[in-house]
């Protein structure tokens, strides 16, 4: 017969024990999935600067694909009118080789290889050698102008064909380097707000009073520029010590490394290139920083960064998001390449 007896209940003090038990579990679960330490506020700057630093590298390639995009433009806009030009040209020798095929007919003497070129291509019809045998001096002459224009239309839509293809590309290629710039940006945004509000403020101080003894407590030394058109553009440079620091802008309120380089050099009515890539080939390059003279220009990073030298190893430039134009020593800059002496 089944057995009808209850299970036996576990005791109160057995609850207790299995209660307190469960809840130090998940006090110890909690503790350690907490157990990671936040990182400090020295650790936070660190990745910041260093995600802006990736962000400007970004951009300077960014800058470079923009200058690419621009020449394209400028190119297929020139082929586009020597087309239209060319057009008008062709036709014009068309109407006057069809007025003289008019000027036949009214006489009854229209000769057959003009009648035969009014109804085929230039091309294949001087290549019949006994067609080239009926044709007036002026009338081979007017194919001939027109077969050799025929030529140039068709390399030169053929030439515009493949520009436009490149601006293309290079388009779709400016679409991807600002989304990488504008997600090292959200990133470093996003980690900089980990900060209290405390920290925040120390470090925003702490990049005003740099940028405020920028203008008055740098020592710049007394040593001489070598190159007259670097020394002025770096001093129209200087009259935007304070300008805040801005991706893809060259001025005239804001800038980033390379559009503040650009910009002075446009002062002085000299075009050095709207990146780095191209701002380094300006002049020849200094390779030894004790050969460095104000005015020089300074490259950082595998280009991704470039200044003014301003004497006594400081750097004129435009430093990162969330910095203004400035005066600062070149250790801070990054990796140093060579110097480049415009005009020198």
């Amino acid at each position: 017969m089944a057995s009808h007896r209850r299970p036996k209940q576990p005791s109160r003090t057995r609850v207790t024990v299995l209660s307190i038990s469960a809840a130090a579990a998940v006090v110890l679960t909690s503790q350690s999935a907490n157990a990671t330490p936040k990182p400090d506020k020295k650790e936070v700057k660190a990745k910041v600067d260093a995600l802006y630093e990736e962000a400007e590298a970004a951009t300077e390639k960014f800058n470079g694909a923009k200058e690419k995009q621009e020449t394209l433009e400028k190119q297929v806009r020139n082929l586009q009118d020597s087309v239209a030009r060319g057009q008008g040209d062709l036709n014009e020798l068309r109407n006057g080789l069809g007025s003289l095929a008019t000027a036949q007919y009214r006489t009854g003497s229209v000769d057959p290889s003009l009648q035969l070129f009014l109804s085929s291509e230039p091309d294949q019809f001087l290549d019949r050698a006994s067609a080239m045998d009926q044709l007036t001096a002026r009338q081979a002459e007017s194919l001939r102008k027109i077969q050799a224009k025929q030529r140039i239309l068709a390399q030169q839509r053929e030439e515009a064909s493949g520009k436009l293809a490149d601006l293309a590309a290079v388009r779709k290629e400016l679409g991807a380097k600002k989304a990488t710039i504008q997600g090292k940006l959200a990133d470093a945004r996003k980690l900089y707000n980990t900060l209290t509000e405390e920290e925040r403020r120390a470090i925003q101080q702490k990049e005003e009073r740099a940028s405020r003894d920028a203008g008055s407590r740098v020592e710049l030394g007394t040593q001489v520029a070598a190159s007259g058109i670097g020394a002025a553009a770096m001093a129209k440079a200087a009259t935007k010590i304070g300008a805040p620091y801005d991706w893809g802008n060259k001025g005239p309120n804001a800038f980033d490394c390379s559009g503040l380089v650009y910009w002075a050099f446009q002062q002085v009515n000299v075009t050095v290139g709207g990146s780095t890539f191209t701002q380094v080939n300006a002049g020849p390059k200094i390779y030894n920083k004790s050969d460095l003279r104000p005015g020089d220009l300074v490259f950082f990073s595998d280009l991704a960064h470039v200044g003014f030298y301003a004497g006594n190893g400081q750097s004129l430039h435009a430093p990162k998001p969330g910095t203004n134009v400035r005066y600062e020593d070149m250790k801070y800059l990054g990796s140093f390449m060579y110097g480049v002496r415009v005009g020198g």
